[in-house]
């Protein structure tokens, strides 16, 4: 393909458009026009069907804006636009689509007439941004995320001038100090008169679909006529090209001819190839020298060219090469500022109260001076105020999927009776932890002789390129072969992010050392899974591998034994069938899915891994700071780099209904598919069965749920495996680690009864391999839906990137995560506090014991009468002022005050008296807390207890709030030291 486009170019003088298949043809063809000095612009494969909701390809729309706008602008008479087929069916935003709106730093600023204006671009207003073509107002601060940019811009004024324009980091949201002198703002789809807006609107409210939310985002870009045909340009294709139910001859009319010269080029460049072709003059592409100068060459045939591009052809006496490889799109988090979102109702755990109901925060005047509070129901209607200079000792209630947790009495010392008897059973655990490690820190492992030559052989048949996460643990894994240390790692990744190959990796040392190694899974369905991928992997570098499971016949075990017993080296995949055998060769015990096997199997899978370097791997990351209290036991290593192939999964949140039903289901049997199909209720799962009959004739279904035995499950999921039924009806029983690369459509009943978090885990079930995902997040009727809960579905429409674990589904996972690697399960107290304060207390027992911390928690009472709180003039939304009340309130030193007190100034404008007064009061706090145990004030006097009890007794100069914080802040920076 690049060979006929790299000769078509030679001669070619008027073509615009040059028309491909998909993503991945636009890339290699770009690669060839940017190579002879073409300016290339490349559209995104946008594959929406007329009627769409469009949110969930807000991406695509962005890139087709942004790369059109750029078109545009370019003077060059020399350029080309590149195109997939899809793509170019639809008419696009032209030239008059995309007028820009100019701001300039040193000319008068009018906001009524920018608002107005932003709305004509179809830039959404939110309360922080996020993502492209949205815009936040607050005071004299606007942030902006131009499609056209990198990165979001926030401007800043005094009065109507504009003080400054700079980008800002998504993640932390603060500026970056580089001043702009202008901006240039490029329309969503459209730059619309008032007059064209108002008829736009209109016919958006007309239009029918069945989306939730009808604005220019779900649904602009099927309501503007003037778009441009693309297809009117002059236009070539690359080859011919098929979309079912779509007429391409005109298209196929148009070719580019075979090349008469040069021919695509596919080989590894090694030194034989160019001995090989020492005769030919060979152009070689490298982004470095470094790749150039690794393969040693002195050759005088071979000219060397700096250059990022990959292009790879070959003609009779001249060849073009490159030793790039394609990078990786780095997987953006989104901004991690707004972790747990409280919402009002949502039940809160309190560290020395227990749990409560979260009921906002309250403004409430204490003797003269107004403070803000966290209001918290318990039992009897008794209410809780907290300061919320104490809010760390709040966390949100987490318990398993679907516990509904019993509020405490405030006043009863039952909370602090059941901590004390957790702390007596934490304790225990803890222990057991510190001893098994000390215990395995003494034996001397099995020599394993790594031969890096043959690993990198390994590494170079898996078939794709490995990430650089992938490279980074086999190497930690190497070494730990290599330095003679028992090893116990702990390895977590989003599921289908390479963790097998990583084992298959540490597995081929070992046999190739002559030591066997058992692989421990929970299911019968993994281990045949897992058998078929190593016997694959390991075929032709004969390393034998064996299954041992409910299915192997007796005949086969005894084999197996037999090899076992003669020392043979292998590996073993196995369910807990596998625990009771015995090997003396035994060098590396690697267990899938810890959590899920039962209490005595993981009895039994301590005591077998007692020798042997020990690998677990895991679907569900834990929290940091549990990491960092096992670091001396455990070591940690995560993936977060998704494979090449991999596409987000297209989601769409829609009402219920047949047609919808049927046409995702079709959608996927057309492409031999299968489909999960999810129905949280066991009682009425059989009349859903009938119901999904009636609308698709024929279709076999699958039904499973936990009143199922576990041995059927295992049969019947085989069967399903095996393409024996097309669709699995099912309680949410599918997010525990059921991986099935066929299956590629999920459908989500009452979507809305389900937790952000389980939303996430279901919708990561599809889009395993390389086809595209599709997820659908049914709802009954959505006048029944909360607005917030509209918000929170819709926002998993765009929000559909790979490994995003969406930061609040994330931070849920990593806690129940915490909970399952250290057998959590066994404990019933667990349901009642909650598992972030359960993992708090045993991180707490981990680090006595090992760091030799103390436990104590120093608090302090502070009953200062002066007006302090986050005033919400200045940050308007509750959620924002929550999320840096928690933040200031977890503060160990001033500097961290400091960098807030300048994110805030950043962020929301100017800091008013109340603001600053808050800020003050925590550095008031830190310095305090150490040596005092309260701090009281009334009008001047200001009264310091102790730890011991003994009083100090200081005077401000006036009762004034400031002079009051400045006589304190001053007196306790005198004593610090």
């Amino acid at each position: 393909m690049q060979a006929a486009f790299y000769e078509f170019l030679q001669n070619n003088i008027h073509t615009k458009v040059i028309i491909c298949e998909d993503d991945k043809e636009a890339d290699l063809l770009a690669q060839v026009s940017n190579f002879q000095s073409y300016k290339t612009f490349v559209l995104p494969d946008f594959r929406a069907e007329f009627g769409d909701d469009l949110r969930s390809f807000s991406k695509e729309l962005f890139e087709i804006c942004r790369v059109l706008d750029s078109y545009y602008k370019e003077k060059e008479k020399k350029k080309i636009l590149i195109s997939p087929i899809a793509t170019l069916l639809h008419k696009l935003p032209g030239e008059s689509n995309l007028k820009n709106y100019y701001i300039y730093k040193n000319e008068k600023f009018d906001f009524l007439k920018f608002k107005e204006q932003i709305e004509y671009l179809g830039y959404e207003f939110v309360d922080i941004v996020q993502d492209k073509a949205e815009v936040s107002i607050r005071g004299d601060v606007i942030d902006i995320f131009c499609i056209n940019k990198e990165k979001p811009i926030r401007i800043s004024f005094f009065a109507d001038e504009i003080e400054s324009i700079r980008e800002f980091d998504i993640n932390t949201q603060k500026s970056i100090p580089y001043e702009l002198q202008e901006l240039e703002i490029c329309p969503f789809l459209n730059s619309f008169s008032k007059e064209e807006y108002e008829n736009f609107n209109k016919k958006l409210e007309n239009f029918q679909s069945q989306t939730l939310i009808n604005d220019i985002h779900s649904l602009g870009f099927w309501c503007i006529d003037n778009f441009f045909d693309y297809l009117s340009l002059d236009f070539i294709s690359i080859k011919p090209l098929y979309i079912d139910d779509k007429d391409l001859n005109f298209i196929n009319e148009k070719i580019i001819p075979e090349p008469k010269n040069f021919k695509d080029l596919q080989s590894s460049y090694t030194k034989d190839f160019f001995v090989f072709h020492q005769n030919k003059k060979i152009k070689a592409l490298a982004r470095n020298e470094a790749l150039f100068k690794q393969l040693e060459l002195d050759f005088k045939n071979i000219v060397f060219e700096k250059s990022d591009l990959r292009i790879n052809i070959i003609s009779k006496d001249e060849i073009i090469l490159s030793l790039n490889k394609k990078e990786r799109k780095e997987v953006k988090r989104k901004s991690s500022l707004i972790l747990d979102e409280l919402k009002n109702g949502d039940f809160v755990v309190h560290q020395d109260y227990g749990v409560g109901k979260f009921l906002g925060l309250e403004m409430i005047q204490v003797s003269g001076a107004k403070k803000e509070f966290v209001a918290i129901a318990y039992q009897n209607q008794d209410k809780l105020l907290l300061p919320v200079e104490n809010l760390y000792l709040i966390d949100k209630y987490l318990g398993s999927s679907g516990f509904i947790p019993t509020l405490d009495r405030l006043g009863k010392m039952n909370f602090a009776k059941l901590k004390e008897k957790l702390k007596a059973k934490l304790l225990v655990i803890a222990t057991q932890i510190v001893n098994l490690a000390a215990k395995r820190a003494l034996i001397k492992p099995k020599d394993i002789k790594v031969d890096f030559a043959l690993q990198a052989q390994f590494v170079s048949k898996a078939g794709f390129s490995y990430t650089k996460d992938q490279n980074k643990v086999c190497a930690e894994i190497l070494e730990d072969f290599e330095n003679n240390k028992i090893m116990d790692r702990l390895l977590s990744a989003d599921v289908g992010f390479g963790k097998t190959e990583v084992a298959m990796n540490a597995i081929f040392a070992v046999v190739k050392s002559g030591f066997s190694a058992f692989f421990f899974v929970p299911t019968t369905l993994l281990s045949y899974q897992h058998f078929k991928t190593l016997k694959k992997r390991f075929n032709e570098f004969n390393i034998a591998v064996f299954k041992l499971d409910r299915f192997t016949s007796a005949k086969e075990k005894k084999d197996i034994l037999t090899k076992l017993k003669e020392q043979k080296p292998c590996v073993v995949i196995g369910t807990h069938t596998l625990l009771n055998v015995e090997c003396e060769n035994l060098a590396l015990i690697i267990v899938d899915e810890e959590h899920k096997f039962g209490v005595k199997q993981k009895e039994k899978l301590k005591e077998i891994s007692k020798n042997s370097h020990l690998l677990s791997m895991s679907a569900t990351p834990i929290p940091r700071s549990l990491n960092q209290a096992l670091s001396s036991i455990k070591s940690y290593s995560t993936l977060q780099t998704p494979p090449e192939e991999r596409l987000d999964v297209r989601t769409f949140v829609k009402e219920k209904n047949e047609v919808l039903i049927k046409e995702a289901i079709m959608r996927e049997l057309r492409r031999r598919g299968q489909i999960f199909y999810i129905h949280n209720h066991i009682a009425s799962i059989q009349e859903c069965k009938e119901y999904l009959l009636n609308i698709v004739k024929n279709l076999r279904i699958l039904i499973l749920h936990s009143k199922i035995d576990s041995k059927t499950q295992e049969e019947e999921i085989l069967k399903f495996e095996d393409k024996q039924y097309d669709l699995l009806l099912c309680t949410s029983i599918v997010e525990s680690g059921i991986d099935l690369a066929n299956v590629n459509t999920i459908l989500v009943e009452k979507a809305d009864y389900f937790g952000m978090a389980d939303l996430h885990q279901l919708r990561g079930r599809v889009g395993r391999s390389n086809k595209q995902g599709y997820c659908y997040y049914l709802i009954e009727n959505k006048e029944n839906v909360s607005k917030d809960a509209l918000k929170r579905l819709v926002s998993l429409e765009s929000n559909s990137f790979l490994g995003s674990g969406s930061i609040l589904a994330y931070h849920d996972l990593e806690i129940r995560g915490g909970g399952n690697l250290l057998g959590v399960d066994q404990s019933g107290h667990i349901e009642q506090i909650g598992y972030s304060l359960y993992l708090k207390m045993l991180e707490d027992e981990l680090n006595a014991l090992t760091k030799n911390e103390s436990i104590e928690e120093d608090k302090l009472d502070l009953r200062l009468s002066i007006n302090a709180f986050l005033n919400n003039e200045l940050i308007s939304e509750d959620r924002l002022r929550l999320e840096l009340y928690r933040r200031l309130s977890k503060c160990q030193s001033v500097s961290e005050v400091y960098e807030i007190q300048g994110e805030i100034e950043d962020r929301f404008g100017k800091l008013d008296i109340y603001t600053k007064q808050f800020l003050e009061l925590i550095m008031i706090k830190i310095l305090a807390y150490k040596r005092y145990k309260s701090i009281t004030s009334y009008e001047m006097n200001i009264q310091l207890t102790k730890k011991d009890g003994s009083k100090e007794l200081i005077k401000a100069s006036s009762k004034d709030d400031d002079d009051v914080i400045y006589a304190l802040l001053n007196y306790l920076r005198k004593n610090e030291n």
